[in-house]
């Protein structure tokens, strides 16, 4: 009998491949600020998201500074001052635009969401987030449990 839980593992490693190419589209200055993101559901893409300014602002790649780190802003805080759209918020404005429905989707992500970005995953009916490094939000991952929104780290045997 072929082992399931293999097989889904192979398919979250390709979409978190996936996710880890998309980040590289990023238009933040810092490269450790580069996020992808993928939106799938019945295993088929649905749409993707890197963080970068929105459309018609000038980024801070091309800027040459980040605004952030400019003005000391730590990690995980003041999620306002920046000029970026995180790549959850662009994955899910996308299935927006193009009339794309994410309801019971899996969203692979190179990050952990923050808590903005899990108040869109839960409110567009997401029921499944996989992330691979850690990310200073706390609140998100209380938000995730109390909506029934199964989170996994990707890479850590359940």
């Amino acid at each position: 009998m072929p082992n399931t839980e293999r097989r889904m593992d192979k398919w979250d490693d390709r979409f978190m491949d996936l996710a880890e190419k998309v980040a590289t589209w990023s238009s933040c200055f810092q490269e450790n600020r580069q996020v992808g993101a993928v939106i799938v559901r019945d295993k088929r893409i649905m749409t993707t998201g890197y963080n970068g300014a929105g459309s018609g602002i000038v980024s801070c790649k091309e800027r040459g500074e980040c605004l952030r780190r400019k003005l000391n802003i730590p990690s995980g805080t003041r999620h306002e001052i920046c000029y970026a759209v995180h790549a959850e918020q662009n994955a899910i404005i996308q299935a927006a635009k193009l009339g794309v429905s994410v309801d019971g989707g899996t969203l692979y992500c190179t990050h952990q969401p923050c808590s903005i970005c899990g108040k869109m995953i839960i409110n567009s009916g997401i029921r499944r987030v996989v992330f691979k490094y850690g990310y200073p939000d706390d609140f998100s991952m209380e938000m995730f449990k109390e909506a029934g929104v199964k989170v996994e780290k990707y890479g850590d045997e359940e």
